[in-house]
């Protein structure tokens, strides 16, 4: 059976590229050579790169981007557009948890969710974690936002993604695994109407910390975070529904 994220992503390609979630590349992809120094010899992973926006822009800038993506429709839908960007990015498919890389990258990102965080277990998502780590190079950084705990604690889950995404949520936030369990109806690329039953894993910032020193990484920051406004003078608070996380080794 396939979990949800498998049938969202089965054929939603054209969709997502239309989400207000993705308007917000330009800036993010800024902030990220703020991160290198500008630095174009480093190489950049792009796990969970969804349909490429990150990869792609970040390969128009002169870097060097390999992308890896469970799902093979966003894939192609990445391929497509970096034909038509005329750049050379590397996509392979692949699950987050399991995927292997002989060389180090100097930049790993997962943004967006990039697979960490919807996973139906906290162990599959440490084993994301811990694999994106991995692939990190000695002075590299892994940049990944993730969903914040914090605010479900002082706000309504459900009223705000009602307010954010038109499309029809319903759902429950479980104060004891911090996991907000959901109904979402959803209109792939044929225009059919899919109901997914979704799971998606808040953490609070401590345990972001807790598996990244675990991870070996030396440094850990955590920024509040918002769409097309990656920054790190942003202090993470209650209202903030994802958080920015930057480690380095």
């Amino acid at each position: 059976m396939k979990q949800w994220y498998e049938e969202l992503f089965s054929n939603y390609a054209k969709n997502y590229d239309n989400e207000p979630y993705t308007k917000g590349t330009l800036q993010e992809v800024d902030f990220l050579e703020t991160e290198v120094d500008f630095n174009k010899h480093i190489n950049i992973l792009d796990i969970g790169c969804g349909t490429g926006r990150h990869s792609i822009e970040l390969a128009k800038r002169g870097y060097q981007v390999t992308g890896i993506d469970l799902s093979a429709n966003m894939l192609n839908r990445a391929k497509e557009k970096a034909r038509e960007a005329k750049v050379d990015v590397q996509f392979f498919q692949s699950d987050a948890r399991n995927f292997h890389f002989d060389e180090k990258f100097e930049m790993v990102l997962m943004l967006c969710e990039g697979g960490f965080s919807l996973m139906e277990t906290d162990e599959m998502n440490f084993a994301i974690l811990k694999n994106a780590a991995s692939c990190v190079a000695p002075g590299g950084k892994l940049v990944f936002n993730c969903l914040n705990a914090l605010f479900p604690l002082f706000h309504s889950v459900k009223e705000f993604m009602n307010s954010e995404n038109p499309t029809y949520y319903d759902g429950a936030f479980d104060l004891m695994q911090f996991r907000d369990f959901s109904i979402n109806q959803i209109e792939d690329d044929d225009g059919k109407q899919m109901e997914l039953k979704c799971n998606e894993r808040y953490y609070v910032p401590s345990e972001i910390q807790f598996m990244l020193k675990l991870l070996d990484f030396n440094s850990i920051d955590i920024f509040g975070c918002k769409i097309g406004d990656f920054q790190r003078n942003r202090r993470l608070n209650t209202d903030d529904f994802q958080m920015l996380v930057i480690a380095q080794k």
